[in-house]
């Protein structure tokens, strides 16, 4: 009955703090749209309804503040369970996209599209994502074999070390292209810095569908996350396919990475922080850490670019500063407390 009690108020304080997180990011701006035109507009919108309100605060919602608010939560909700996928996996607290050069290799994949121009035919606006997806996915395939060539016990060490090499690797590509770039420079400069402004709707479309099926995909396989957290030899004995469970949690990972930097750029310490929020609130059990995670990660991100855009109004910090600032400290007090101490098993009820 307490477990039970537990797991409610968990659920309930995380999803409290995004639908806050949600109607904080909608009204307020330049223009502050009060919460009852928030509500008519997307009741309008939604189920034709006949509300009255003012033109001017349905544009700001529907048109604006709604999609820039709906993006950084999925953006947001997509790093988060990555991180946690990540964590768990490799059984360390430091590993999250970042560290392991996932979110880089997806990083290069989408300064190639954007510094060629490229449109695959067929795919179209989706070449973006799609090649930021496969970049993250080859990117730590290569940080693996990389690592067990380096050692073949491929302890989790030789892993972080691996995915940083990696990462400066790339980053010297990435900087390379910016250098050799002419009328892209400030496209791909702007995209480097993270931002969700000026992403309507289409950007929303863009993320959804990874979002949908990467997170399904982790969320299915929380069990064998669990159980692999444990060790390779006690999963087998337990009958999971180690090896075929490994390559769709890392297939997942990266595609939720890759989508989520396809569309807003690099944005850090999220998967790499909220995830122990998350453990905070719960604990290690991924049945619960994932969903836990998707949602504290959602309204974090809200709430980081609602600071970017109005702490020195009317003009934006990149999102990926304010989640910087945010983040460091909450991981170095995280580190301060022995949160991060691996003590037995990394997986608890």
């Amino acid at each position: 009955m307490f477990l039970k009690t537990y797991k409610l108020g968990a659920y309930l304080l995380a999803s409290v703090f995004l639908i806050v997180s949600l109607i904080i990011g909608i009204s307020v701006g330049s223009i502050q749209v009060p919460v009852s035109a928030i509500i008519g507009s997307i009741f309008n919108e939604l189920f034709s309804a006949s509300f009255a309100v003012d033109p001017m605060y349905e544009s700001i919602v529907l048109s604006i503040r709604l999609p820039r608010v709906l993006l950084a939560g999925l953006i947001g909700a997509s790093l988060a369970i990555a991180g946690a996928a990540f964590q768990g996996l490799l059984k360390n607290p430091l590993a999250d996209p970042y560290t392991l050069g996932v979110s880089s290799g997806a990083s290069l994949g989408a300064v190639i599209v954007l510094y060629l121009g490229l449109s695959i035919p067929g795919l179209h606006s989706f070449t973006l994502p799609v090649l930021s997806i496969c970049f993250a996915f080859l990117t730590i395939l290569l940080v693996l074999l990389f690592a067990r060539l380096a050692s073949k016990s491929m302890s989790v060490a030789t892993i972080i070390l691996t995915g940083i090499i990696f990462n400066s690797f790339i980053g010297a590509f990435i900087s390379l292209l910016i250098a050799l770039s002419g009328d892209e420079l400030r496209q791909i400069i702007g995209w480097l810095l993270g931002s969700v402004s000026m992403r309507g709707w289409e950007y929303i479309q863009l993320i959804l569908p990874f979002f949908f099926i990467g997170s399904l995909i982790l969320i299915f396989n929380s069990h064998e996350l669990n159980v692999l957290s444990f060790g390779e030899e006690k999963a087998k004995h337990l009958g999971v396919h180690v090896q075929r469970r490994k390559l769709w949690i890392l297939l997942a990972a990266s595609m939720l990475t890759g989508s989520a930097v396809a569309v807003s750029g690099t944005i850090g310490f999220v998967g790499l922080v909220i995830p122990h929020l998350a453990r905070l609130l719960w604990g290690t059990n991924h049945k619960h850490l994932l969903p836990l995670s998707m949602i504290i990660g959602a309204g974090f991100l809200i709430v980081a670019d609602l600071v970017s855009r109005t702490i020195i109004s009317p003009s934006e910090l990149p999102i990926g500063v304010i989640t910087s600032i945010i983040g460091a400290p909450v991981f170095a007090m995280l580190l301060l407390r022995g949160r991060l101490e691996g003590r037995g098993s990394y997986v608890k009820d």
